[in-house]
């Protein structure tokens, strides 16, 4: 089944009239702009633009200097924003091991870039993901989600914004990245 839907064909799954079996559980359907928490225990509230045409989730990061620890390679940066909640300008330094390289490749040339795991909330679910780090200070956005991320969420309705408030706690249930089974066409 396609993840990418508008709003109008997910009453046609539900009722099996696309597919030709109903759907026992009908997706959750999340807009192109959402709100969400960057690694919840923080509470940083902030707005993530979901991009279809996106493989690796982005995130805002300053300062970005990889290291050694222990003989494995970590990267150390600052995440600087303004929280959506209070308005406020708030910043924080995060250390975490280097998940993989990404090299990406695009008109302006080839970039490099660490990714690494960190927990994102949308809604009620907490969601560990990869996210590539980048200074995204001209961007309006200050967290993108990829595909990867977003087959964990639902349905994308292009036509909709802020579906769903973060409200996660230490509770709430997490999706690691390890229990993850990716689309064929994503890849791991």
């Amino acid at each position: 089944m396609h993840k990418f839907l508008s709003r109008a064909l997910v009453p046609l799954l539900g009722a099996g009239l696309l597919s030709g079996a109903a759907v026992a559980d009908e997706p959750e359907v999340y807009g192109w702009v959402e709100k969400t928490l960057i690694d919840p225990g923080w509470g940083v509230e902030v707005k993530a633009k979901l991009d279809s045409g996106a493989l690796t989730s982005s995130m805002q990061a300053e300062h970005i200097e990889e290291f050694k620890r222990d003989g494995e390679d970590w990267v150390r940066f600052d995440v600087e924003l303004e929280d959506e909640a209070s308005g406020e300008v708030v910043s924080r330094e995060f250390e975490r091991p280097i998940f993989r390289r990404l090299i990406l490749s695009g008109a302006g040339g080839e970039d490099r870039r660490p990714a690494v795991l960190m927990t994102i909330c949308i809604g009620d679910t907490r969601y560990q993901e990869q996210f590539s780090l980048r200074d995204r200070d001209d961007m309006l956005y200050p967290v993108l989600l990829g595909r990867r991320t977003i087959q964990s969420l639902g349905l994308l309705d292009v036509t909709e914004t802020f579906t769903h408030e973060p409200r996660c706690d230490d509770d709430s249930p997490l999706k690691t990245h390890d229990d993850k089974d990716y689309d064929d066409d994503i890849g791991a």
